[in-house]
């Protein structure tokens, strides 16, 4: 049997997930990418630095084909925020013809610790937020509401933790805002509890020396006022892998990473009948192989996430409403 076809002509990925919501009338198609951890000075470890260029390079090519209305970013665009590697980010996105907009991850942002100076929180939101807006921002894509926020924090907090949290500013402009958004798509670097407990189920099961990866602080309140306004998807980072939750009635979609093992990125396709969720790779075969070999043999966190991938990938598509 043949491949399906993408409109551009494209083998069009692997189905991860049909939702009934969102719809919208106008089709919007988002290309999403998730942590692809830009180094241009590192080599290694499970994150495959010294193919993240090509990672991120081979991902906007294949964008550029794919009549998207616009390329998203759920964060961690860098190694650990060198201004550096935002610029060289940036050169390879030069080319492309849509608006492009990320959020930080944990990553992105000022951490204690570091031996260099990041890109300021000001800089990054000039780059790569609406008309420079800030966090949190509000944009139209096509018929879609995208709503972009910082969990990962800036100098002034979560300087001294790669948790995240939804800061109360936020979650008052969340409020005002989701009433007044049509058809609104989230956007958030860190998870909700419910795609958290994956981790632990995983580590109770299989792995039980793996380390959690930093969790939301107080998500809660984040969850409830997703929840209370009908929010009906949320898209998330953070932890390398594709996967799909639901917490309190808010859908959650994780996104690939770029970098690390399945090397990948998500066309997400709205339109009247709901909304397909694509898996792309970004490598071929033998990149696929030597990620997985890398990122199963890095450390015993790095195995167990790697084992979560390759079980969700077996599992496609994640959900089918």
């Amino acid at each position: 049997m043949s491949s399906p076809v993408d409109r551009a002509g494209l083998p069009s990925g692997s189905v991860m997930a049909r939702l009934d919501r969102p719809r919208t009338d106008d089709r919007t198609r988002l290309a999403v990418i998730a942590d692809p951890h830009l180094s241009t000075e590192e080599s290694g470890t499970s994150k495959l630095f010294e193919h993240t260029e090509a990672h991120v390079a081979n991902a906007v090519a294949d964008i550029a084909d794919r009549d998207v209305d616009a390329m998203v970013c759920a964060g961690d665009i860098t190694k650990d925020g060198e201004p550096w590697n935002f610029d060289r980010f940036d050169e390879l996105l030069a080319d492309l013809d849509v608006p492009f907009y990320s959020i930080p991850g944990n990553h992105d942002v000022p951490k204690e610790g570091y031996d260099h100076e990041n890109l300021s929180m000001e800089e990054f939101a000039e780059r790569y937020t609406p008309d420079g807006q800030g966090f949190p921002f509000h944009v139209r894509v096509g018929g879609v509401d995208l709503i972009g926020l910082n969990t990962a924090g800036t100098d002034e907090w979560l300087y001294d933790s790669h948790a995240g949290t939804v800061p109360q500013e936020q979650l008052e402009w969340l409020e005002e805002t989701l009433p007044e958004a049509e058809t609104p798509v989230v956007l958030a670097h860190h998870n909700l509890p419910a795609m958290s407990d994956q981790v632990h189920d995983h580590r109770d099961l299989a792995e039980p020396d793996m380390f959690v990866p930093p969790e939301m602080d107080d998500p809660d309140p984040f969850a409830e006022t997703l929840a209370r306004h009908d929010a009906p998807l949320l898209l998330t980072g953070h932890l390398h892998m594709p996967s799909a939750a639901l917490h309190d009635g808010v859908r959650e979609l994780m996104m690939p990473t770029t970098c690390s093992f399945p090397q990948g990125y998500c066309l997400v396709d709205v339109g009247p009948d709901g909304t397909e969720v694509r898996f792309v790779p970004v490598t071929d075969f033998e990149g696929m192989t030597v990620g997985h070999r890398e990122r199963s043999t890095d450390s015993v966190t790095a195995r167990g996430l790697t084992s979560m991938a390759a079980v969700r990938l077996a599992q496609f598509p994640l959900v089918e409403e």
